[in-house]
């Protein structure tokens, strides 16, 4: 039945008639429960809320998989934008992005000149971007961008995904960095030629990374909703005699809002993934569709406080 579900929520997010229906008609289909509006402006007072409530924030700009020099160009402009709003109106608030929407199935030269343009904004206002991560075709022109940029720029960032056999291998040879780690378990339906078909496996191997780049001294997000997964990190913690400056928990917008702010209460630093965008539809169809074992919990995250 998760199967089912799973790929009927990734058939419904590649369906172009609904994906323009929902640019047409806005946010509809419980959308605004996960996507912060369709502007800069109406997500910035969703991250001051936020703010005001002791989260700090990463805001992301909808958009992937574009083909078009034009599109990047636009989706570049936009990142630009939400920084220059983000430091005019003194939020606590990153970037993520997508490289895809920069125009990385395009060309890589377009990519590097629209990131430098962007890390130097970034750099002038103060601002980390973070490079997510996509799917598993994409991950070696991914992390090879982010080799290249982290030489140069001190604000960026990137993703790595427990659930590709990979990872671990990835993680110890991006040490010599210095990096900014986003530790997250994955997203996308890959070959069990290349990740982990069991979640116990998964979930196994996210622990031994995220304690792995922690005893490495990286500054380190851990994105998860995972009870389990939180205490395995306040155990390392008191074991380890961690700094709570090294690292924070990253958790999605509209999600358990509540235990959030009750981490934060308890001196945690928690950084919440504000979506905003015209192109919501897709995003919300995948919030359902990650992975089987997220599916059902995505919805029971919608009433467990």
């Amino acid at each position: 039945m998760e199967n089912i579900m799973r790929n009927f929520f990734l058939f419904l997010s590649k369906n172009q008639m609904l994906t323009n229906m929902a640019k047409e008609h806005g946010l509809k289909f419980g959308a605004k429960r996960f996507v912060a509006g369709t502007t800069i402006e109406a997500a910035a007072k969703e991250i001051k809320r936020l703010n005001d409530a002791g989260l700090a924030v990463t805001v992301d700009y909808l958009g992937e998989f574009v083909h078009d020099s034009l599109e990047a160009a636009q989706s570049a402009k936009q990142s630009i934008e939400a920084m220059e709003t983000l430091a005019e109106l003194g939020l606590d608030a990153e970037l993520s992005l997508k490289l895809t929407s920069l125009g990385l199935d395009i060309s890589r030269e377009l990519v590097m000149q629209h990131m430098r343009n962007i890390l130097d904004k970034g750099k002038e206002h103060g601002i980390n971007v973070t490079i997510d991560m996509e799917d598993y075709e994409r991950c070696d022109k991914t992390l090879a961008i982010y080799k290249e940029l982290r030489k140069e720029y001190d604000n960026v960032g990137t993703v790595l995904q427990a659930y590709l056999y990979r990872t671990l291998k990835d993680l110890q040879e991006l040490n010599a960095l210095d990096p900014y780690l986003r530790l997250v378990k994955g997203a996308y339906k890959e070959s069990t030629e290349v990740a982990f078909p069991e979640k116990a496996d998964v979930d196994e191997n996210y622990r031994h990374l995220i304690k792995l780049n922690l005893l490495f001294g990286n500054y380190t997000a851990i994105a998860t909703h995972d009870d389990a997964m939180i205490d395995y990190v306040k155990q390392l913690e008191q074991d380890h005699h961690l700094d709570r400056s090294q690292f924070e928990f990253q958790m999605l917008y509209g999600i358990r809002s509540d235990f959030q702010k009750r981490l934060v209460k308890e001196g945690y630093k928690v950084r919440v993934y504000v979506p905003y965008g015209e192109d919501w539809y897709g995003y919300n169809m995948r919030r359902l569709a990650e992975r089987p074992a997220n599916v059902l919990f995505v919805l029971k995250g919608l009433v467990k406080k």
